[in-house]
């Protein structure tokens, strides 16, 4: 089964499916987000269909494994379908969920669709009926930003989230095989080690069982290894770049194609060599696709210097206590610089002694 690649900026999504004629894409305006469907079967031919209006925001996309459909999750937690066969058909609502959605994929022989939200929770539903639930994978303590089916070991599931951690479940019993803090494998010195970060794109290749994560905003590209046997994730290298990294994606046959915010060199290819990811030596094939990219750069360049797509989406924490202790500190100064106000001033021996009336007046007769 081909796999999906997609590509999310300025508020656009645009999923491509992999080895495929078609391509999706939906697109943000005032008048409501709408989706399109291409047909690329012909490199000198090309046809557009405008498959209506999409109800909410779009925040992913993708096709069915049998590619009969496309799936549009949105911010208020609904999944629509869209018939790829039908050419004037509408939305179709699929399934729902109480908080945002950020990512959706179907398992490769179609019989579920999974979803992940805001509220760090991963669903199963089954798709010939998505009222039924399958399964849960928690775990999570931020929100899932992306989850991927891998596509030869259908069984297992990938998952990323705002707790920067990597998570390998096997999804239809809802267990974690494995889970993989990608903080501990920064090195402590860069720039950005302490800055909260979620992934933004999960991309595979299936010959070497090879996984790669691109983080919102950050100039590196992470590389894992795929142990299905053992269930876990090896960690196998860290790319880092001079520009932030916009996305990534394998391509079979050829290595992993990096897009990075820098218009003279807007692509870098990365190939295998002696067991390490290395950037390829400039080819007649890159030069060409840089090209087309710079060609196009009007559409990529208004995400310079645009805030994380995933800051305003973690946890709000309030430390109730913290100000608590704050305030009956400065309380407990405020009464102890009031009282040393109100004290009588020294006198020549010393502090002066408070007398009682009595004995004021047997000193006065005396």
């Amino acid at each position: 089964m081909a796999s999906s690649a997609g590509l999310a900026l300025c508020g656009h999504a645009l999923v491509v499916r992999g080895g495929s004629r078609l391509l999706a894409t939906s697109t943000s305006s005032s008048d409501g987000d709408s989706l399109f469907i291409y047909d690329c079967s012909a490199a000198e031919k090309k046809s557009q269909e405008n498959k209506g209006t999409v109800v909410r925001r779009c925040t992913a996309l993708t096709f069915t494994a049998s590619e009969e459909k496309i799936l549009v999750a949105d911010k208020s937690g609904d999944v629509y379908s869209f018939s790829v066969l039908e050419p004037h058909g509408g939305g179709r609502l699929e399934l729902g969920h109480l908080s945002m959605l950020l990512d959706v994929a179907v398992s490769p022989d179609d019989r579920f669709v999974l979803t992940a939200d805001r509220d760090e929770k991963i669903r199963v539903s089954w798709a010939a009926a998505p009222h039924s639930i399958e399964s849960f994978c928690l775990g999570h303590t931020e929100f899932v930003s992306r989850i991927f089916v891998v596509p030869n070991h259908p069984e297992l599931l990938l998952s990323s989230s705002g707790d920067c951690t990597l998570r390998l479940w096997e999804y239809r019993s809802g267990r974690e095989l494995h889970c993989c803090p990608l903080t501990s494998l920064q090195e402590p010195t860069e720039p950005w080690s302490d800055k909260r970060f979620a992934v933004s794109r999960i991309t595979y290749w299936s010959q070497e069982d090879c996984v790669a994560l691109s983080c919102d905003g950050l100039p590196v590209v992470y590389i894992f290894q795929l142990d299905a046997a053992q269930r876990q994730l090896v960690p196998r290298q860290l790319l880092t770049f001079q520009h932030r990294v916009w996305d990534a994606a394998f391509e079979e046959g050829h290595g992993l194609w990096v897009l990075q915010d820098c218009r003279e060199d807007p692509l870098v290819l990365y190939r295998p060599v002696g067991g390490q990811w290395q950037s390829a030596p400039e080819s007649a094939e890159l030069r060409r696709v840089c090209a087309h990219v710079r060609v196009n750069w009007a559409m990529l360049e208004g995400c310079a210097g645009v805030d994380s797509g995933f800051s305003s989406l973690y946890k709000a924490t309030c430390d109730n206590m913290t100000t608590y202790l704050k305030k009956k500190e400065e309380r407990l100064q405020q009464q102890l610089e009031k009282k040393r106000r109100q004290a009588p001033p020294p006198g020549p021996n010393g502090p002066t002694k408070k007398m009682r009336a009595g004995e004021l007046a047997q000193g006065c007769s005396s």
